[in-house]
């Protein structure tokens, strides 16, 4: 089926479609279609039904079939088959929803800020606020766009956020009547009843990530960000374990704070705005994505989104209110922060920083790693799922997700890992484990990590203050604990130190290395080197 063919000619024979309107024009059809509402501090504000306030992984799919079925992990349960058949059904039926609607929205912009391997993409959607957040999020295409690898393979992204299947029409096919579907062959995405926002930037970070690698280059869930002396650096982790926050940092420019590749010249933004977590944010210690959210002078002049959070009848609203979710999220532009590198590009990073959020209250809050280490903390990918990032998750969870982004990366799993090894060896990089997690005790007794003492730890880091310093290995989880830091008391450095039942620390401990263990045994067991093997944690 020629599908371009088809949603040009849909667009063509269209009476009302708007052609990359300007950005005034999408957030006041966002407010005049109730798509929206402004907020006395000028954002929009929009909320989600409950089956739509996060990702629903159980209702992402990838077409099985045509060349891209042998490249991809089908052993994840992350890679849901779908059949050709039923993805084109899904096509016929998005077009003809879109056919009947009022108005159409067609976007185009580019994901990439390497204008090397930036990916043209098209959306095609009858939401407002859905093209918004394709404008805050995805990158104007550059003049130079002919000499990207993909100048001649862009991609087609069909949104319809608030139409729902006919559940008997695809009974035995799909879960539910809602589906975020991809077609890497065709180059084509479709999301069919997700309103929530994320399930668009989603979808395309996983696209970027099954095609990033055949070009050799190495995609990254990961925050960037850049030094005064032009040192940049990489903070790898899930949602709600920190990049956002901590690539916020006043003394460094950003380059972005989720999606990131890394090629022969260095690394590079996937994005030209930032998703941020909402709940619990504190102005004063997160003051840049408050700003970016809340300051502002009119609705008009700005269009920052506020998904999902609590508002009340008098305008007020409360950051730490969860009983609508707890993912709360806000989408602003880069340029709404104050220390921004515009172009999104920095040299080979010098650092390195994997970040977990450990609700059991035992990983070091700073560690250094060896090379191996590091290769088995990126397959390994341990955190804590906090509540929030995913429908249905209302407490932290123990996971293991490899390269910190399992969900969105598609292919094999030692293609990540091979490229990562390769470019932390030609580059000397350091890297460091660093938990934003639980101190004095685990989830429900403990408290999170201070954000300001994490702040000084990440910066001793980045400045290269923890290089000379003594250290002492951890007996459980064999990384090196630095036993002094600037600015950080030295009792905070060692776990064990801030919990008052020490017998109960070495028992989590030890719980936590078992499942270390047993997670390494299932998923990596005779595929990795025994030099790599023989640093978890457990074995």
């Amino acid at each position: 089926m020629d599908h371009d063919h088809l949603i040009q000619n849909m667009l063509k024979d269209y009476r009302s479609v708007l052609n990359n309107p300007a950005r005034k024009k999408l957030i006041q059809d966002a407010v005049d279609y109730k798509e929206a509402m402004p907020l006395a501090a000028g954002t929009l504000a929009a909320w989600t039904p409950p089956e739509s306030s996060g990702r629903s992984p159980k209702d992402t799919y990838i077409v099985k079939g045509g060349e891209s079925e042998k490249n991809i992990d089908w052993s994840s349960p992350n890679s849901i088959p779908l059949k050709a058949d039923t993805f084109e059904m899904l096509f016929t039926d998005a077009l003809k929803e879109l056919s009947g609607k009022k108005r159409i929205y067609k976007i185009d912009r580019v994901v990439g800020a390497d204008s090397f391997y930036a990916l043209p993409v098209k959306v095609v959607t009858d939401y407002a606020l859905s093209a918004l957040f394709c404008d805050n999020m995805f990158r104007p295409v550059p003049a130079d766009i002919n000499k990207s690898v993909f100048a001649n393979k862009p991609f087609t992204l069909l949104a319809l956020p608030y139409s729902k299947l006919d559940q008997e029409r695809y009974l035995g096919r799909l879960r539910s009547n809602m589906a975020v579907a991809m077609d890497f062959d065709q180059c084509l995405g479709i999301v069919f009843g997700s309103g929530y926002m994320g399930s668009i930037k989603k979808l395309i970070f996983t696209v970027m990530n099954y095609y990033l690698p055949e070009q050799g280059i190495l995609p990254l869930h990961c925050s960037a960000n850049e030094g005064p002396d032009g040192d940049s650096a990489l903070l790898l982790g899930l949602s709600g374990t920190g990049k956002t926050t901590l690539s916020a940092d006043p003394e460094r420019a950003l380059l972005g704070d989720d999606e990131h590749g890394w090629n022969d010249k260095g690394i590079a933004n996937f994005e030209y705005g930032c998703y941020a977590k909402l709940i619990n944010l504190d102005p004063d210690k997160e003051p840049e994505i408050y700003k970016a959210c809340f300051h502002v002078d009119h609705y008009l002049d700005h269009g920052a989104i506020v998904e999902n959070l609590m508002i009340y009848l008098d305008g007020s609203f409360d950051l730490d209110d969860p009983r609508f979710t707890q993912n709360s999220r806000g989408s602003y532009p880069l340029r709404y922060l104050t220390n921004i590198k515009e172009s999104a590009v920095a040299g080979h990073p010098k650092t390195i920083l994997f970040l977990t959020a450990d609700a059991n209250g035992v990983i070091p809050p700073i560690s250094r790693l060896n090379p191996e280490q590091a290769m088995l903390s990126f397959m390994m990918g341990y955190t804590s799922k906090l509540a929030g990032t995913e429908t249905g998750i209302t407490e932290p969870q123990a996971t293991f997700s490899r390269f910190f982004g399992e969900p969105f990366m598609p292919r094999h799993p030692a293609e990540y890992a091979d490229l990562l090894g390769k470019k932390m060896r030609e580059h000397k990089v350091s890297v460091f484990l660093v938990n934003t997690g639980w101190s004095g005790g685990s989830y429900g007794v403990g408290k999170r990590m201070d954000i300001n003492l994490t702040r000084a730890m990440v910066r001793a880091a980045l400045a290269g203050k923890l290089a000379a310093v003594e250290y002492e290995p951890d007996p459980v989880f064999k990384v090196s604990i630095p036993r002094s830091c600037p600015g950080v008391p030295e009792n905070i450095l060692f776990p064990i130190n801030t919990w008052e039942d020490k017998e109960a620390f070495k028992r989590t401990a030890q719980k936590l290395a078992s499942e270390f263990a047993a997670h390494f045994e299932k998923a990596f067991a005779g595929k990795v080197a025994e030099k790599i093997a023989a640093q978890c944690p457990g074995r």
